[in-house]
């Protein structure tokens, strides 16, 4: 089977992390300060926050915003994993959703609807989550005037949560994903680019960097050389979302490889781009150059084709559902016409570093024999 989805695990991962396991010193230590150093170099941003999840970055982004401005309404997307929208129910926030730009996906110059974006602030409405689908960008171009807009019309901040979970490696006109917008998280799970066999990382703005390093756990400093089981006052009640030594081991040793595993994704990218005889995929807007740790395609009958491919040796899945259909999100229920359109199409092929010339080759024979 050409699997939708791998690990990756360095052999220095193994070494290291067995290092760790063996010191008896398993939580947070000098593992996680050495990692969070060259995430800082690796981003070129000093505000890295290592945490367990992907999840409890954005839990954690929005908690620390909610601190600042009071309840507020989160503008976001349903095309996601639920691991995006949970965070703003348990935060105590109400959410809106936006609507994907059109059927064409990636036709126009972003993935969203910018004016469906637009149409839907509010005074009430203080944050906004853009999902790096994929690993293709929303354009940082766009994330600015989305911003403009919002705080010339109601003049108040905007925060902008770059979910960036399938993002390890994306770049727009030079520069990183996690740079566009005010905050920023990442996933380390066991599946993505970057893997520390669980994690996350937040990079947070200045003014609010340093309480999301005693927010993450407990509230507790550990920055000074204080007992802190013992000595200290808890002034921010925290969470227990910090990352351990044995994870960022895993992930010092895989980040030197993460820019050669996005390249063979690129690579493999760009073989279907040329080759995929199909009226609706990726089109990446312009100066964009996705990670593709998704390859998103638009086919009809998708039960029908996810089988023929599993008939013909190849793994397809939707991977994400719209959360606007689950139970937890029910009274958010709103018109999204171009979603509804859309969602029933989207299907992934694999596209990951594992491919070999011949599995591509495979793939998008068999894609262009169905379509």
């Amino acid at each position: 089977m050409i699997n939708l989805f791998k690990v990756f695990m360095s052999e220095e991962a193994v070494f290291n992390s067995s290092k760790v396991l063996r010191s008896g010193k398993l939580t947070q230590g000098p593992e996680v300060d050495a990692f969070e150093q060259e995430l800082a170099s690796h981003f070129d941003n000093q505000n890295i926050v290592t945490l367990n999840s992907c999840t409890s970055a954005i839990h954690l982004a929005l908690d620390l915003i909610k601190d600042e401005v009071g309840p507020c309404t989160v503008l976001t997307t349903p095309m996601t994993c639920a691991a995006t929208n949970l965070p703003i129910l348990h935060n105590g926030l109400k959410l809106k959703w936006y609507d994907l730009i059109d059927r064409h996906i990636y036709l126009h110059s972003s993935y969203y609807d910018l004016e469906d974006i637009k149409n839907k602030f509010d005074s009430t409405t203080r944050i906004l989550i853009l999902v790096h689908w994929g690993g293709v960008s929303t354009p940082h171009h766009q994330i600015t005037s989305i911003k403009k807009y919002y705080e010339d019309r109601f003049g108040k901040t905007l925060y902008v949560i770059e979910d960036c979970a399938h993002a390890w490696g994306s770049m727009d006109s030079g520069r990183r994903v996690g740079s566009f917008g005010d905050f920023a998280a990442f996933s380390c799970q066991a599946i993505k680019t970057l893997t520390t066999g669980d994690g996350g990382v937040l990079i947070a703005p200045n003014t609010f960097y340093r309480r999301a390093r005693l927010k993450r756990w407990f509230g507790l400093d550990r920055d000074n050389k204080l007992d802190f089981r013992s000595c200290q006052d808890i002034n921010l009640a925290g969470y227990k979302f910090h990352m351990n030594d044995v994870a960022a081991s895993i992930g010092r040793a895989n980040l030197p490889h993460v820019d050669r595993l996005v390249n063979l994704q690129r690579d493999n990218a760009n073989y279907y781009n040329e080759t995929l005889a199909i009226k609706y995929q990726i089109k990446p807007p312009k100066g964009v150059d996705p990670s593709y740790w998704l390859y998103t395609i638009q086919v009809e009958n998708r039960t029908k084709f996810i089988k023929y491919m599993a008939e013909n040796g190849i793994e397809a899945n939707p991977v994400h559902s719209r959360n606007d259909k689950y139970g937890a999100f029910r009274e958010y229920m709103t018109d999204l016409p171009n979603l509804d359109e859309i969602a029933p199409r989207m299907v992934c092929i694999p596209c990951g570093w594992w491919l070999t010339e011949k599995d591509r080759e495979l793939v998008a024979q068999k894609v262009n024999e169905y379509v």
